[in-house]
């Protein structure tokens, strides 16, 4: 009896997961690329041709539409680029990790989120890093396992007035 009601709880735990995944987020939102090679298309299914390719896990990508096509049941993510390039990639193919990448010149990320914070690492126009820890203008960058505080206007990948936990 009590086996049985274990394995009620651990599937009702299990299903929550499952069906959080297919709630869709409403756009626009920040995500990555997580595949090795992505293919960006000009519209939103196999059949069209394909634009960009993409060989850079990581990369940030604002998420701008979603769509999912009729029949066949594929999801698609309609994506913008840090360069402002926009086409449509395969949902399973963009993850909800965040990651920023650093514009214009080297960036210092700090110890603290301040301009007088301790300089820990500096990190190079392109870098890119998973983000955490966002508000009052800086987030903190983790790059490798290096990481510290930068200001939002030196990154791409996050909303200037999101906070991030």
């Amino acid at each position: 009896m009590r086996y049985a009601a274990a394995l009620v709880i651990m599937a009702g735990v299990l299903a929550v997961p499952a069906v959080a995944a297919l709630v869709e987020k409403k756009p626009p939102y920040f995500a990555s690329l997580q595949a090795k090679e992505v293919r960006m298309r000009t519209g939103p299914g196999r059949n069209y041709p394909i634009s960009w390719k993409y060989v850079r896990p990581g990369l940030p990508v604002k998420v701008i539409e979603n769509f999912k096509e009729k029949g066949v049941g594929a999801a698609w993510r309609k994506v913008e680029d840090p360069g402002g390039t926009q086409g449509w990639m395969q949902a399973n193919l963009v993850s909800d990790a965040r990651t920023a990448i650093v514009m214009g010149d080297t960036v210092d990320l700090r110890e603290s989120p301040s301009v007088g914070g301790k300089v820990n690492w500096r990190a190079a126009r392109g870098v890119v890093g998973r983000i955490s820890q966002c508000g009052r203008g800086w987030c903190y960058l983790d790059v490798k396992g290096r990481g510290g505080f930068v200001e939002i206007s030196h990154i791409w990948g996050v909303d200037p007035t999101e906070a991030l936990e």
